[in-house]
Protein backbone atom coordinates (compact mmCIF):
# COMPACT_ATOMS: atom_id res chain seq x y z
CA UNK A 1 0.00 0.00 0.00
CA UNK A 2 1.14 3.55 -0.72
CA UNK A 3 0.52 6.09 2.04
CA UNK A 4 1.05 9.85 1.99
CA UNK A 5 1.24 11.91 5.19
CA UNK A 6 1.46 15.68 5.44
CA UNK A 7 2.08 17.72 8.58
CA UNK A 8 4.14 20.90 8.62
CA UNK A 9 5.69 19.98 11.98
CA UNK A 10 6.39 16.28 11.38
CA UNK A 11 5.65 13.94 12.81
CA UNK A 12 3.00 15.59 14.97
CA UNK A 13 0.02 13.37 15.69
CA UNK A 14 1.30 10.75 13.21
CA UNK A 15 4.50 9.63 14.94
CA UNK A 16 3.29 6.19 16.04
CA UNK A 17 1.01 5.50 13.07
CA UNK A 18 3.67 6.45 10.51
CA UNK A 19 6.24 4.29 12.29
CA UNK A 20 3.87 1.33 12.31
CA UNK A 21 2.89 1.66 8.64
CA UNK A 22 6.54 2.11 7.62
CA UNK A 23 7.44 -1.13 9.41
CA UNK A 24 5.30 -3.15 6.99
CA UNK A 25 7.64 -4.15 4.11
CA UNK A 26 4.92 -3.97 1.45
CA UNK A 27 4.07 -0.34 2.29
CA UNK A 28 5.59 2.72 0.66
CA UNK A 29 5.32 5.73 2.98
CA UNK A 30 5.99 9.36 2.02
CA UNK A 31 5.80 12.26 4.49
CA UNK A 32 5.52 15.90 3.34
CA UNK A 33 6.65 18.45 5.94
CA UNK A 34 8.35 21.79 6.49
CA UNK A 35 10.71 20.38 9.13
CA UNK A 36 14.26 19.86 7.87
CA UNK A 37 15.54 17.92 10.88
CA UNK A 38 13.42 14.76 11.15
CA UNK A 39 13.84 11.30 9.67
CA UNK A 40 12.19 7.93 10.21
CA UNK A 41 13.30 4.50 8.97
CA UNK A 42 11.18 3.39 6.02
CA UNK A 43 9.71 6.84 5.43
CA UNK A 44 10.65 9.06 2.51
CA UNK A 45 10.70 12.66 3.75
CA UNK A 46 9.80 15.43 1.28
CA UNK A 47 10.32 19.04 2.40
CA UNK A 48 8.52 22.16 1.30
CA UNK A 49 8.44 25.85 2.12
CA UNK A 50 5.80 28.46 1.26
CA UNK A 51 7.05 30.51 -1.68
CA UNK A 52 6.40 33.86 -0.06
CA UNK A 53 5.20 35.37 3.23
CA UNK A 54 1.66 36.54 3.86
CA UNK A 55 0.76 39.76 2.07
CA UNK A 56 1.57 42.79 4.25
CA UNK A 57 -1.50 44.73 5.36
CA UNK A 58 -3.89 41.97 4.30
CA UNK A 59 -7.22 42.10 6.13
CA UNK A 60 -6.51 40.65 9.57
CA UNK A 61 -9.34 38.13 9.25
CA UNK A 62 -7.50 36.58 6.32
CA UNK A 63 -3.84 36.42 7.40
CA UNK A 64 -4.08 32.84 8.70
CA UNK A 65 -6.14 31.81 5.68
CA UNK A 66 -3.61 33.17 3.21
CA UNK A 67 -0.78 31.45 5.10
CA UNK A 68 -2.67 28.17 4.85
CA UNK A 69 -3.34 28.68 1.13
CA UNK A 70 0.37 29.20 0.56
CA UNK A 71 1.06 25.94 2.42
CA UNK A 72 -1.63 24.10 0.48
CA UNK A 73 -0.37 25.34 -2.87
CA UNK A 74 3.17 24.18 -2.17
CA UNK A 75 2.02 20.79 -0.87
CA UNK A 76 -0.06 20.41 -4.05
CA UNK A 77 3.04 21.17 -6.16
CA UNK A 78 5.03 18.55 -4.24
CA UNK A 79 2.16 16.07 -4.63
CA UNK A 80 2.09 16.71 -8.39
CA UNK A 81 5.81 15.95 -8.59
CA UNK A 82 5.21 12.72 -6.68
CA UNK A 83 2.43 11.82 -9.09
CA UNK A 84 4.63 12.51 -12.10
CA UNK A 85 7.30 10.24 -10.59
CA UNK A 86 4.76 7.41 -10.36
CA UNK A 87 3.74 7.67 -6.70
CA UNK A 88 -0.06 7.63 -6.39
CA UNK A 89 -1.18 6.99 -2.80
CA UNK A 90 -3.94 4.62 -1.82
CA UNK A 91 -4.41 6.65 1.34
CA UNK A 92 -3.58 10.22 2.37
CA UNK A 93 -3.53 11.58 5.93
CA UNK A 94 -2.95 15.13 7.10
CA UNK A 95 -3.71 17.78 9.69
CA UNK A 96 -6.30 20.24 8.46
CA UNK A 97 -5.06 23.16 10.54
CA UNK A 98 -2.48 24.63 8.17
CA UNK A 99 -4.08 24.13 4.77
CA UNK A 100 -1.80 21.33 3.69
CA UNK A 101 -4.60 18.88 2.83
CA UNK A 102 -6.95 21.32 1.09
CA UNK A 103 -5.80 20.65 -2.47
CA UNK A 104 -4.53 17.06 -2.26
CA UNK A 105 -7.70 15.63 -3.81
CA UNK A 106 -7.20 17.92 -6.80
CA UNK A 107 -3.93 16.11 -7.45
CA UNK A 108 -5.05 12.62 -6.38
CA UNK A 109 -8.84 12.55 -6.90
CA UNK A 110 -9.09 8.77 -6.47
CA UNK A 111 -6.97 8.53 -3.31
CA UNK A 112 -8.74 8.41 0.05
CA UNK A 113 -8.08 11.40 2.32
CA UNK A 114 -8.38 11.15 6.10
CA UNK A 115 -8.19 14.57 7.77
CA UNK A 116 -7.17 15.32 11.34
CA UNK A 117 -9.89 17.73 12.48
CA UNK A 118 -8.50 19.17 15.68
CA UNK A 119 -10.52 22.26 16.52
CA UNK A 120 -13.53 24.15 15.12
CA UNK A 121 -13.45 27.72 16.39
CA UNK A 122 -16.44 29.02 18.31
CA UNK A 123 -17.34 32.54 19.42
CA UNK A 124 -19.08 31.01 22.43
CA UNK A 125 -18.61 27.68 24.17
CA UNK A 126 -14.86 27.25 23.71
CA UNK A 127 -11.74 29.34 24.40
CA UNK A 128 -12.96 32.67 23.01
CA UNK A 129 -14.45 34.77 25.80
CA UNK A 130 -13.44 32.28 28.50
CA UNK A 131 -10.96 34.60 30.20
CA UNK A 132 -12.55 36.74 32.89
CA UNK A 133 -12.59 40.44 32.21
CA UNK A 134 -12.19 39.90 28.48
CA UNK A 135 -14.41 42.45 26.75
CA UNK A 136 -16.77 40.92 24.21
CA UNK A 137 -16.21 42.55 20.85
CA UNK A 138 -18.59 42.12 17.94
CA UNK A 139 -15.60 42.05 15.61
CA UNK A 140 -14.38 38.88 17.31
CA UNK A 141 -17.44 36.93 16.21
CA UNK A 142 -16.87 37.93 12.59
CA UNK A 143 -13.17 37.09 12.77
CA UNK A 144 -13.80 33.67 14.31
CA UNK A 145 -16.46 32.81 11.74
CA UNK A 146 -14.00 33.73 9.00
CA UNK A 147 -11.23 31.75 10.67
CA UNK A 148 -13.31 28.61 10.11
CA UNK A 149 -12.97 28.99 6.33
CA UNK A 150 -10.05 26.59 6.63
CA UNK A 151 -12.09 24.06 8.58
CA UNK A 152 -14.84 24.21 5.99
CA UNK A 153 -12.42 23.82 3.08
CA UNK A 154 -10.90 20.82 4.79
CA UNK A 155 -14.27 19.24 5.48
CA UNK A 156 -15.14 19.58 1.80
CA UNK A 157 -11.85 17.98 0.76
CA UNK A 158 -11.70 14.94 3.04
CA UNK A 159 -13.37 11.57 2.65
CA UNK A 160 -13.44 11.12 6.43
CA UNK A 161 -12.15 12.92 9.51
CA UNK A 162 -11.00 12.11 13.01
CA UNK A 163 -10.64 14.07 16.23
CA UNK A 164 -8.77 13.04 19.38
CA UNK A 165 -11.58 13.65 21.90
CA UNK A 166 -15.36 13.68 21.98
CA UNK A 167 -15.42 17.31 23.08
CA UNK A 168 -13.22 18.47 20.20
CA UNK A 169 -15.47 16.59 17.76
CA UNK A 170 -18.55 18.20 19.35
CA UNK A 171 -17.36 21.67 18.30
CA UNK A 172 -17.83 20.81 14.62
CA UNK A 173 -21.23 21.47 13.01
CA UNK A 174 -23.73 18.73 13.78
CA UNK A 175 -24.18 18.06 10.07
CA UNK A 176 -20.56 16.89 9.67
CA UNK A 177 -19.98 15.13 12.99
CA UNK A 178 -21.18 11.79 11.54
CA UNK A 179 -18.10 11.70 9.25
CA UNK A 180 -15.65 12.45 12.09
CA UNK A 181 -14.48 9.53 14.21
CA UNK A 182 -12.99 9.97 17.68
CA UNK A 183 -9.59 8.28 17.81
CA UNK A 184 -6.81 9.49 20.09
CA UNK A 185 -3.14 9.26 19.07
CA UNK A 186 -2.38 7.18 22.14
CA UNK A 187 -0.04 7.21 25.14
CA UNK A 188 2.88 4.82 25.48
CA UNK A 189 1.97 3.60 28.95
CA UNK A 190 4.81 1.06 29.02
CA UNK A 191 7.28 3.95 28.78
CA UNK A 192 5.44 6.63 30.73
CA UNK A 193 4.84 4.79 33.98
CA UNK A 194 5.40 5.25 37.71
CA UNK A 195 8.95 4.84 38.96
CA UNK A 196 9.31 4.90 42.76
CA UNK A 197 13.10 5.19 42.33
CA UNK A 198 12.99 8.16 39.95
CA UNK A 199 15.36 11.04 40.62
CA UNK A 200 15.90 14.33 38.85
CA UNK A 201 18.80 16.71 39.23
CA UNK A 202 17.65 20.20 38.44
CA UNK A 203 19.48 22.43 36.00
CA UNK A 204 21.52 24.32 38.57
CA UNK A 205 22.94 20.99 39.78
CA UNK A 206 22.42 21.94 43.42
CA UNK A 207 19.10 20.16 43.97
CA UNK A 208 18.26 16.53 43.36
CA UNK A 209 14.65 15.50 43.92
CA UNK A 210 13.18 12.00 44.17
CA UNK A 211 9.81 10.32 43.83
CA UNK A 212 8.04 10.77 47.15
CA UNK A 213 9.44 14.24 47.80
CA UNK A 214 7.12 17.23 48.00
CA UNK A 215 7.28 18.08 44.32
CA UNK A 216 4.70 20.18 42.48
CA UNK A 217 4.86 20.08 38.69
CA UNK A 218 3.40 22.09 35.84
CA UNK A 219 3.99 21.44 32.13
CA UNK A 220 2.97 23.33 28.99
CA UNK A 221 4.51 23.90 25.58
CA UNK A 222 4.61 27.59 26.49
CA UNK A 223 3.82 29.36 29.75
CA UNK A 224 0.66 31.26 28.78
CA UNK A 225 -2.91 32.04 29.87
CA UNK A 226 -4.56 29.38 27.66
CA UNK A 227 -2.87 26.72 29.79
CA UNK A 228 -3.60 28.41 33.11
CA UNK A 229 -0.08 29.61 33.82
CA UNK A 230 -1.28 32.80 35.51
CA UNK A 231 -3.62 30.94 37.87
CA UNK A 232 -0.93 28.37 38.66
CA UNK A 233 1.60 31.05 39.55
CA UNK A 234 -0.94 32.78 41.80
CA UNK A 235 -1.39 29.50 43.69
CA UNK A 236 2.30 29.21 44.57
CA UNK A 237 2.64 31.74 47.43
CA UNK A 238 0.11 29.79 49.52
CA UNK A 239 1.62 26.42 48.60
CA UNK A 240 5.21 27.37 49.36
CA UNK A 241 4.36 29.22 52.56
CA UNK A 242 2.45 26.25 54.00
CA UNK A 243 4.84 23.58 52.71
CA UNK A 244 8.37 24.83 53.44
CA UNK A 245 9.98 21.67 51.99
CA UNK A 246 8.10 21.76 48.70
CA UNK A 247 9.78 22.39 45.36
CA UNK A 248 8.02 23.49 42.18
CA UNK A 249 9.16 22.31 38.75
CA UNK A 250 7.85 24.24 35.74
CA UNK A 251 8.39 23.02 32.16
CA UNK A 252 7.61 25.24 29.18
CA UNK A 253 8.93 27.98 26.94
CA UNK A 254 8.51 31.73 27.06
CA UNK A 255 6.61 32.02 23.77
CA UNK A 256 2.87 32.00 23.05
CA UNK A 257 1.28 29.07 21.25
CA UNK A 258 -2.34 30.14 21.69
CA UNK A 259 -4.11 33.40 22.38
CA UNK A 260 -2.88 36.94 22.67
CA UNK A 261 0.76 37.77 22.09
CA UNK A 262 2.44 40.25 24.41
CA UNK A 263 4.44 43.20 23.06
CA UNK A 264 7.90 42.30 21.77
CA UNK A 265 10.35 41.29 24.45
CA UNK A 266 7.68 40.49 27.06
CA UNK A 267 6.65 37.09 28.37
CA UNK A 268 3.90 35.84 30.65
CA UNK A 269 6.58 34.22 32.77
CA UNK A 270 8.20 37.57 33.55
CA UNK A 271 4.83 39.24 34.01
CA UNK A 272 3.84 36.68 36.64
CA UNK A 273 7.22 36.82 38.35
CA UNK A 274 6.76 40.58 38.62
CA UNK A 275 3.36 39.98 40.21
CA UNK A 276 4.00 37.09 42.63
CA UNK A 277 7.78 36.64 42.60
CA UNK A 278 8.40 38.76 45.72
CA UNK A 279 6.16 36.35 47.69
CA UNK A 280 8.05 33.23 46.51
CA UNK A 281 11.16 31.50 47.73
CA UNK A 282 12.73 31.33 44.28
CA UNK A 283 15.31 28.78 45.44
CA UNK A 284 12.41 26.31 45.43
CA UNK A 285 10.88 27.32 42.07
CA UNK A 286 12.65 25.77 39.10
CA UNK A 287 11.92 26.90 35.52
CA UNK A 288 13.35 24.25 33.19
CA UNK A 289 12.22 25.74 29.87
CA UNK A 290 11.86 23.17 27.08
CA UNK A 291 13.35 19.81 28.03
CA UNK A 292 14.11 16.50 26.27
CA UNK A 293 11.30 13.96 26.42
CA UNK A 294 13.27 11.73 28.80
CA UNK A 295 13.56 14.62 31.26
CA UNK A 296 9.86 15.40 30.89
CA UNK A 297 9.02 11.82 31.90
CA UNK A 298 11.30 12.09 34.95
CA UNK A 299 9.53 15.32 35.94
CA UNK A 300 6.24 13.43 35.98
CA UNK A 301 7.71 10.46 37.85
CA UNK A 302 8.98 12.59 40.74
CA UNK A 303 5.77 14.63 40.96
CA UNK A 304 3.57 14.49 44.06
CA UNK A 305 1.01 16.93 42.63
CA UNK A 306 0.73 17.80 38.93
CA UNK A 307 -1.33 20.85 37.98
CA UNK A 308 -2.94 20.88 34.53
CA UNK A 309 -5.13 23.84 33.63
CA UNK A 310 -6.59 24.71 30.26
CA UNK A 311 -9.13 26.93 28.61
CA UNK A 312 -11.87 24.97 26.79
CA UNK A 313 -9.39 24.07 24.07
CA UNK A 314 -7.33 21.19 22.68
CA UNK A 315 -6.48 18.65 25.39
CA UNK A 316 -2.71 18.31 25.90
CA UNK A 317 -0.97 14.95 25.64
CA UNK A 318 0.91 15.95 28.80
CA UNK A 319 -2.16 15.57 31.01
CA UNK A 320 -2.71 11.98 29.88
CA UNK A 321 1.01 11.28 30.20
CA UNK A 322 0.93 12.64 33.75
CA UNK A 323 -1.93 10.26 34.58
CA UNK A 324 -0.02 7.40 32.94
CA UNK A 325 2.98 8.21 35.15
CA UNK A 326 0.77 7.86 38.22
CA UNK A 327 0.55 11.55 38.98
CA UNK A 328 -2.16 13.06 41.10
CA UNK A 329 -3.52 15.53 38.55
CA UNK A 330 -5.19 18.69 39.79
CA UNK A 331 -7.07 19.73 36.68
CA UNK A 332 -9.28 22.60 35.66
CA UNK A 333 -13.02 22.09 35.69
CA UNK A 334 -13.26 22.67 31.94
CA UNK A 335 -14.79 20.37 29.28
CA UNK A 336 -11.59 18.90 27.79
CA UNK A 337 -10.38 17.86 31.25
CA UNK A 338 -13.78 16.70 32.49
CA UNK A 339 -14.02 14.27 29.57
CA UNK A 340 -11.16 12.32 31.17
CA UNK A 341 -11.05 13.19 34.88
CA UNK A 342 -13.84 12.70 37.40
CA UNK A 343 -13.30 14.57 40.66
CA UNK A 344 -12.05 12.37 43.50
CA UNK A 345 -12.10 9.31 41.24
CA UNK A 346 -9.05 9.56 38.97
CA UNK A 347 -7.97 13.12 39.71
CA UNK A 348 -9.00 16.33 41.39
CA UNK A 349 -10.80 19.23 39.72
CA UNK A 350 -10.78 22.91 40.58
CA UNK A 351 -12.12 26.12 39.12
CA UNK A 352 -9.73 27.38 36.46
CA UNK A 353 -9.68 30.86 38.02
CA UNK A 354 -9.36 29.77 41.67
CA UNK A 355 -5.71 29.75 42.78
CA UNK A 356 -6.68 29.21 46.43
CA UNK A 357 -8.70 26.09 45.57
CA UNK A 358 -5.86 24.74 43.45
CA UNK A 359 -3.36 25.52 46.18
CA UNK A 360 -5.42 23.69 48.80
CA UNK A 361 -5.61 20.53 46.65
CA UNK A 362 -1.84 20.67 46.20
CA UNK A 363 -1.22 21.25 49.91
CA UNK A 364 -3.42 18.27 50.79
CA UNK A 365 -1.45 16.11 48.35
CA UNK A 366 1.86 17.23 49.81
CA UNK A 367 0.69 16.81 53.41
CA UNK A 368 -0.14 13.10 53.13
CA UNK A 369 1.95 11.04 50.74
CA UNK A 370 -0.47 8.09 50.63
CA UNK A 371 -3.83 9.85 50.90
CA UNK A 372 -4.46 9.90 47.13
CA UNK A 373 -2.91 6.58 46.11
CA UNK A 374 -6.23 5.14 44.95
CA UNK A 375 -6.79 8.20 42.75
CA UNK A 376 -3.28 7.90 41.29
CA UNK A 377 -3.85 4.22 40.50
CA UNK A 378 -7.21 5.00 38.94
CA UNK A 379 -5.63 7.74 36.82
CA UNK A 380 -3.13 5.30 35.33
CA UNK A 381 -5.87 2.70 34.84
CA UNK A 382 -7.93 5.26 32.90
CA UNK A 383 -5.11 5.88 30.46
CA UNK A 384 -4.32 2.18 30.09
CA UNK A 385 -7.96 1.31 29.44
CA UNK A 386 -8.87 4.19 27.13
CA UNK A 387 -5.72 5.76 25.69
CA UNK A 388 -3.03 3.07 25.65
CA UNK A 389 -1.07 3.29 22.42
CA UNK A 390 -0.53 -0.40 21.68
CA UNK A 391 -3.74 -1.89 23.10
CA UNK A 392 -6.32 0.76 22.25
CA UNK A 393 -5.38 3.71 20.08
CA UNK A 394 -3.06 2.30 17.44
CA UNK A 395 -5.44 -0.63 16.74
CA UNK A 396 -8.30 1.89 16.50
CA UNK A 397 -6.34 4.02 14.02
CA UNK A 398 -5.46 0.99 11.91
CA UNK A 399 -9.06 -0.19 12.10
CA UNK A 400 -10.26 3.19 10.84
CA UNK A 401 -7.84 3.05 7.90
CA UNK A 402 -8.94 -0.48 7.02
CA UNK A 403 -12.58 0.55 7.21
CA UNK A 404 -12.00 3.47 4.84
CA UNK A 405 -10.08 1.32 2.39
CA UNK A 406 -12.92 -1.23 2.35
Amino acid sequence: MKILFTHQNAFGQYLHLARHLASVPSNEVVFITQRPDVEMPGVRMVRYKPRRPVTPQIHHYLADIEAAILNGQEVARVALELKQSGFVPDLMLGHNGWGEIWYLKDVFPNSLLLGYMEFFYRFRGADIGFARGEAEMFDTALRIRTKNLGNLLGLDAIDWGHSPTQWQRSLYPATVQPVISVVHEGINTSHVMPDPLAQLTLSNGNVTVSAGDEIVTYVARNLEPHRGFETFMRSLPKILSQRPRAHVIIVGGDGVSYGRQLPDGQSYKQRMLDEVGPALDMSRVHFLGHVPYSTFVKVLQVSRAHVYLTFPFVLSWSMLEAMSAGCLVIGSRTPPVEEVISHNANGLLADFFAPDEIAQHVIDALSDRRQHDEIRNAARATVINKYDLQRVCLPAQIGLLEHLLR
